[in-house]
C-alpha cells in the first residue's frame, strides 16, 4: 500500500487544481470578452479587401518634351514602388526601428501590449506605444473608419486598430504588409513613402540607399517633424544611431558595421521645399486645365502624368531673356532706394541669414547681399559667410557713388560676375528687381505647340499670366493685318502709298483725327514695302480707309484675333487690346503658308495606370491664301533686314517680324518668326502708364526677342538654315527700294510678287 502524500503537498496539489480551473475560467471569460468585443465592433470595421486595389494619393507630374519634370501637384508627395524596389537594409531598418517582432506576430504583439497596460497603470493614464507595424498601417490607411484623431488614445480606438491589424494579417503576407507600410508612411515635409523620401533626402532611389541612409530614413518615422535632418540634424543622427544599434542587436548587421555607420555624418542632397518650376506660368495654365476638367481631387491625389510640348532648353533661355531684358529697361529708369534695411528691422548684421545663401551660387546668379560698410568708392558686402566688395564700376549704371546709394544694413541684389577658386563670389555688380513687366511666347509654326512661355518677371511676385491673360494695345504690330488685306485686294509690295498729312472727321463733338508718324515727318509717295518696313503710320491709316475698317477686321478674325476690334481708322495703328498669345499665333500664319494652328501645350494626360485620358492634337485653320502669306513673309523679312527691327539682322538667319509701340510708350512689342517657330514679346507695366521716353518695341521688346532667338539658333545648324518655301505662283524681281520699279542687274532688293502682279501689271493705288 502506497504511502499518502504529506498534508502540505496535498494542499499544494489541491491549490494547483483550483488555480488551473480558475485560469481556464479566466481564459474562457477573456475569450468571451474578446469575442463580444469583436462582435460589437465588427460592423464598424472597414473593408480590408479595399487594399487589394491599393491606390493612395499620388503626385500629378507635368513633364517637358524631353521627359524632365516641370511641376508636381500633390497633397501627399508619394511614389509607389514594389517590395523588390526597397533596399533590403532599408526594410530591415524599418522593422528594427518600428516593430522588431514584425515577422513573428499576427498583427498584435501581446508582450508589448501587456507592457503598455502596465505602463498605463503605473502612470494612471493612457500612454503611447505598443503599436505594431501592422497596427500603424491600419491607423494610417483606415483612420477615418477607425475614428482616429490626433491625440486620441481611447480604448475603443485601440481595439478597432487591433482588430483591423489582425484582419490585415489574415488577408495579406508579411511581404505585402511591409510594402503597403513602406509606401504609406510619412517622412516629413509632405513626403510619403520610402521612394519619395529617398529622393527628397538623398536624391536617389530607395533601392540605392546606403546602410546609414536607410537607418536615418527608418529613424525619422517616429517623429519626422522633430527628427528630420532638415529640422534637427542632431536629433536625426541620434535616432539613426539607435536604429543601427537595433539592427545589430537583431542580427541584421554586425556590430562593426553598425559602429562604422554611426561614425558617418548625415549628408542630405535634396531640398525640403516644394520644387520650383522652370515654367511656372505655363504649369499654372496646365494646373487650371486639370482642375477644371478632372476636379481638384483627381489633380492633387490622382497621380496623373501630363506630357507637354515645352522645350526645356528654350524655356530656360526665355526665362533668362525676359529677366535680362526687363532689368535693362528698368535700369534706364534709374536706381530706386526702396530697399529693406536689416538694422531697421531690429536684426544684427552678423547673425542675419537669407535662405538663398544656402543654395549653390554660380556666375550670373543674382543673390541678396547685406551692406556692412560704405566708402566713397566701394561697399563691403556679406553673402552668406563670405564677404566681397562692390566697386564703383559695379554701380556705374546708377550714375551715383556707393556712398550715395547705400547705408549700412541695406539688403541689396547683386549679380555674381566672378568666382574665386573655392567657388566664392569675388566680384559683383549692382542689380534691382524691375517693376516693369514682360512676357514671351514661342510657338511651333506647323503644329501650334507651345515651346516656351514666360508670363511675367516673377511668378512669386504675381501669378497673373501676361502671355495669355493681359489685353494690351498692340500698336504698329497690327499693321501686317492691314497690309494682308491689301495684298489680297490686288496691292503689291511695289504699290505706291501716300505719306502726307491727312485729317479725318471723327464725328460730332470729337476733334478731327490727324494721324502722325513716329518721327514727325512725311515722306510723300512710298512703296507699300517701305511703309511697312519703316512703320509709317499715315500710309497705314490711308490704307485702312481705302479697304474699310470692316474688311480689315474680317481679315483679323481669320488670323484668330478674338478681341474686341472697333471699326475706327485708328485700328490700323493698333488701337485694340489683344493678348500676346493671340498675336503670336496670328503671326505664325505668315511662315506657315497661310494656315493658323491653334496653340496648345498639353500633348497627353494619363492616369496612374497609364490609361490615356486626353490627347492634344494640331488643329489647323485656313486663314489666308498661301501666296498672300508668302508675300507678307517676304515683306516682314524686310522689317528685320532694313526696317525698325534691323538690330536682329546680325543674327544672320531667315527671320521676319514687326515691332509695335503705342503712342504713349505704354506697350512695346515685337513678334517675329523663322520658318519653324514664331516668338512674341511684350513689355510694359500692369497699369496703363508709359515705360519711359523712346521705349519703343525696337528698344524694349526686340532685345529680349533677339536674346531668346540667339539661344534658339545655338541648337540649329547655322550652315544649313531652313527656308521660307514659296508657292508655285510666286515670282521674284529685283526692284528699286524707293519707288518699287524694276532695278538693274545686281541692284535693288529682291521682292516677291504673286504672278501677274509684278511691275508692268496694272494694280490699284
Amino acid at each position: 500500500m502506497a504511502a499518502r502524500p504529506p498534508a502540505k503537498t496535498h494542499y499544494v496539489i489541491r491549490f494547483a487544481g483550483h488555480a488551473g480551473l480558475a485560469a481556464l475560467f479566466i481564459t474562457v471569460a477573456l475569450l468571451g470578452v474578446i469575442s463580444g468585443v469583436m462582435f460589437a465592433y465588427a460592423g464598424d470595421l472597414p473593408q480590408i479587401s479595399a487594399l487589394d486595389n491599393y491606390a493612395p494619393s499620388g503626385i500629378t507630374r507635368v513633364y517637358a518634351s524631353n521627359g524632365e519634370t516641370l511641376a508636381e501637384f500633390a497633397i501627399e508627395r508619394r511614389l509607389l514602388i514594389t517590395y523588390d524596389d526597397i533596399a533590403p537594409q532599408l526594410r530591415q531598418a524599418i522593422i528594427s526601428a518600428e516593430d522588431k517582432d514584425f515577422n513573428n506576430h499576427f498583427g498584435l504583439s501581446v508582450s508589448a501590449l501587456l507592457f503598455r497596460l502596465a505602463n498605463d497603470v503605473a502612470h494612471r493614464r493612457m500612454v503611447a506605444g505598443a503599436s505594431t507595424l501592422t497596427m500603424q498601417l491600419a491607423r494610417s490607411l483606415f483612420a477615418e473608419e477607425i475614428g482616429f484623431t490626433l491625440g486620441d488614445k481611447s480604448p475603443e480606438r485601440k481595439i478597432k486598430e487591433i482588430l483591423v491589424a489582425i484582419q490585415i494579417e489574415k488577408r495579406y503576407t508579411k511581404r505585402e504588409i511591409l510594402t503597403f507600410y513602406a509606401n504609406q508612411v510619412h517622412f516629413g515635409h509632405g513626403t510619403h513613402g520610402v521612394e519619395a523620401a529617398s529622393r527628397l533626402y538623398f536624391s536617389k532611389h530607395a533601392k540605392d540607399v546606403t546602410l546609414e541612409e536607410a537607418a536615418m530614413l527608418a529613424g525619422i518615422i517616429q517623429s519626422p517633424a522633430r527628427q528630420s535632418p532638415f529640422v534637427n540634424v542632431g536629433a536625426a543622427t541620434r535616432r539613426r544611431n539607435y536604429v543601427l544599434q537595433q539592427m545589430a542587436d537583431n542580427g541584421n548587421i554586425t556590430r562593426a558595421e553598425a559602429d562604422a555607420a554611426k561614425k558617418q555624418p548625415i549628408v542630405t542632397r535634396g531640398q525640403p521645399q516644394q520644387m520650383k518650376s522652370v515654367a511656372p506660368f505655363f504649369t499654372e495654365e496646365v494646373r487650371q486645365h486639370l482642375e477644371q476638367k478632372f476636379g481638384a481631387k483627381k489633380l492633387y491625389e490622382g497621380g496623373l502624368s501630363v506630357q507637354t510640348s515645352i522645350d526645356i532648353d528654350l524655356q530656360r533661355a526665355a526665362n533668362r531673356a525676359v529677366d535680362r531684358g526687363l532689368r535693362m529697361v528698368d535700369k534706364r529708369r534709374g536706381w530706386r532706394r526702396d530697399k529693406p534695411n536689416v538694422l531697421a528691422q531690429k536684426q544684427a548684421l552678423d547673425t542675419y541669414r537669407n535662405d538663398r545663401w544656402a543654395q549653390p551660387i554660380a556666375i550670373d546668379d543674382i543673390v541678396p547681399a547685406i551692406v556692412l560698410t560704405v566708402s566713397p568708392t566701394s561697399a563691403h558686402l556679406r553673402i552668406g559667410s563670405n564677404s566681397v566688395d562692390l566697386r564703383a564700376d559695379g554701380v556705374a549704371w546708377t550714375r551715383r557713388t556707393p556712398a550715395v546709394l547705400f547705408k549700412v544694413g541695406d539688403l541689396i541684389d547683386v549679380k555674381v560676375t566672378k568666382l574665386d577658386e573655392s567657388g566664392t563670389p569675388s566680384a559683383v555688380s549692382l542689380e534691382q528687381s524691375p517693376i516693369v513687366e514682360g512676357a514671351l511666347l514661342a510657338l511651333d509654326n506647323r503644329t501650334g505647340q507651345i515651346r516656351a512661355m514666360v508670363g511675367g518677371f516673377s511668378f512669386d511676385r504675381s501669378k497673373f499670366n501676361r502671355a495669355t491673360q493681359a489685353y494690351r494695345q498692340v500698336g504698329s504690330a497690327f499693321k501686317p493685318f492691314v497690309y494682308t488685306a491689301a495684298i489680297d485686294r490686288g496691292y503689291t509690295p511695289s504699290s505706291l502709298l501716300v505719306d502726307e498729312p491727312v485729317t479725318y472727321n471723327a464725328g460730332p463733338g470729337q476733334p478731327p483725327y490727324a494721324p502722325k508718324n513716329y518721327d514727325g515727318k512725311f515722306e510723300g509717295p512710298v512703296t507699300l514695302r517701305w511703309a511697312l518696313e519703316d512703320s509709317r503710320n499715315v500710309p497705314a491709316v490711308r490704307m485702312m480707309e481705302s479697304l474699310t475698317p470692316q474688311q480689315v477686321i474680317s481679315y483679323a478674325r481669320r488670323f484668330g484675333l478674338q478681341a474686341k476690334l472697333e471699326p475706327y481708322l485708328s485700328l490700323a495703328l493698333g488701337a485694340a487690346d489683344i493678348t500676346l498669345s493671340e498675336m503670336t499665333s496670328a503671326y505664325s500664319v505668315f511662315p506657315n503658308g497661310g494656315v493658323r494652328m491653334t496653340p496648345y501645350g498639353i500633348l497627353k494626360i494619363s492616369d496612374r495606370e497609364g490609361s490615356l485620358l486626353e490627347e492634344g492634337r494640331p488643329e489647323p485653320h485656313d486663314a489666308i491664301r498661301a501666296d498672300t502669306a508668302f508675300v507678307m513673309t517676304n515683306l516682314l523679312r524686310g522689317v528685320v533686314l532694313r526696317g525698325t527691327a534691323s538690330a536682329a539682322a546680325s543674327l544672320d538667319w531667315p527671320l521676319g517680324g514687326k515691332t509695335g509701340t503705342t503712342d504713349d510708350y505704354g506697350d512695346a512689342w515685337f513678334v517675329g518668326f523663322d520658318p519653324d517657330i514664331t516668338v512674341g514679346v511684350w513689355v510694359g507695366y500692369d497699369e496703363r502708364k508709359t515705360i519711359g521716353p523712346s521705349e519703343t518695341g525696337a528698344q524694349a521688346a526686340l532685345p529680349i526677342w533677339t536674346d531668346f532667338v540667339k539661344a534658339y539658333l545655338a541648337t540649329r545648324d547655322k550652315a544649313h538654315p531652313p527656308e521660307f518655301v514659296p508657292p508655285g505662283n510666286i515670282v521674284f524681281l529685283a526692284v528699286n527700294k524707293n519707288d518699287g520699279s524694276p532695278a538693274g542687274e545686281g541692284e535693288g532688293i529682291l521682292q516677291a510678287f504673286i504672278s501677274g502682279t509684278q511691275p508692268g501689271t496694272e494694280f490699284p493705288h
